[in-house]
């Protein structure tokens, strides 16, 4: 699918809340986790060092998203990605940066070395 050009004014708002809601750092660690598989609140709150509550607001604001679904089993609520594009988007942000950064270090280290 090719995106019209120029977008829209409409999507150009959906595309700016979608960024909005990857701009927390705990959100993109909380995505990462959940790319292993479905955890509880507890579980990946464990896992990440933070806090119960702050780890639910931000399951919250991501499944409000529509990016995360949620699964009750009795008393515990298990989240999951359901949204894919996550990943694909994810990999090409994240294999931007990796690549910048190693370009950095390879700098640093040439300049090291003279």
């Amino acid at each position: 699918m090719t995106l019209p050009h120029p977008i829209t004014e409409d999507l150009a708002e959906l595309v700016a809340r979608r960024f909005r809601v990857l701009a927390e750092p705990m959100r993109i660690r909380l995505l990462d986790r959940l790319r292993d598989g479905e955890a509880t609140v507890g579980e990946l709150s464990a896992e990440l060092g933070a806090s119960q509550q702050n780890v639910s607001k931000h399951l919250a604001v991501l499944a409000d998203s529509g990016m995360l679904g949620r699964r009750k089993d009795g008393n515990r609520v298990y989240y999951r990605i359901i949204d894919e594009s996550v990943f694909a988007l994810c990999e090409q942000v994240c294999g931007s940066l990796q690549r910048q950064l190693e370009a950095l270090r390879q700098i640093v280290a040439a300049g090291e070395l003279s």
